[in-house]
C-alpha cells in the first residue's frame, strides 16, 4: 500500500512542478511583453529580470529557464526565439502574428472537420470493403 501512496504522491508532485513551471514561464512572457520599451526604472528592471532568465543557460536552480523548458517539453532555443522574436514586432506585429497562428489552426481544424463532407449532387466512390458490381449508392 505504501508503494501505491508513494507513486500517487510522486505524480501529484510532478504535476505541481509542471504547473509551477508553466506559471513561471507565463509570468516571464507577460513581463517581456508588458515592459518591453518601459520608461520607469522598476518596469525596466522587471523586463531585464525576465530577459536575463530567458537567456540564462544556468540549470542549477530548479525553475531555471532550461529546467522549465525540460519540464514542459519545450526546446529552449525555439522558445527563446518565439518569446524574444515577438518583441521586435511591436504590439501590432505581435497581434498580427498571433492572429495568423490562430487562423492557421482554425483552417487546419475546419479542413479536418469537413474533409468527409459531401455536397449535394456529389458522388463518392465506394469504400474498399464494398463488393465489385454492387448496385449500392454511397451518396
Amino acid at each position: 500500500m505504501k508503494l501505491v501512496d508513494s507513486a500517487i504522491d510522486t505524480q501529484i508532485s510532478e504535476s505541481r512542478h509542471r504547473e509551477l513551471a508553466a506559471g513561471v514561464l507565463k509570468q516571464a512572457t507577460q513581463d517581456l511583453r508588458r515592459f518591453h520599451g518601459a520608461t520607469t526604472a522598476i518596469e525596466r528592471e522587471l523586463y531585464q529580470d525576465a530577459y536575463s532568465w530567458v537567456m540564462s543557460d544556468d540549470c542549477t536552480w530548479p525553475f531555471s529557464f532550461l529546467n522549465v523548458c525540460r519540464l514542459l517539453n519545450h526546446a529552449p532555443d525555439d522558445l527563446r526565439e518565439e518569446l524574444l522574436g515577438d518583441l521586435s514586432l511591436g504590439t501590432f506585429g505581435q497581434l498580427a502574428r498571433h492572429g495568423s497562428r490562430a487562423l492557421r489552426r482554425l483552417s487546419h481544424s475546419l479542413t479536418k472537420r469537413f474533409a468527409n463532407l459531401q455536397f449535394p449532387g456529389e458522388r463518392r466512390s465506394a469504400p474498399h470493403s464494398a463488393r465489385v458490381g454492387s448496385d449500392t449508392c454511397f451518396c
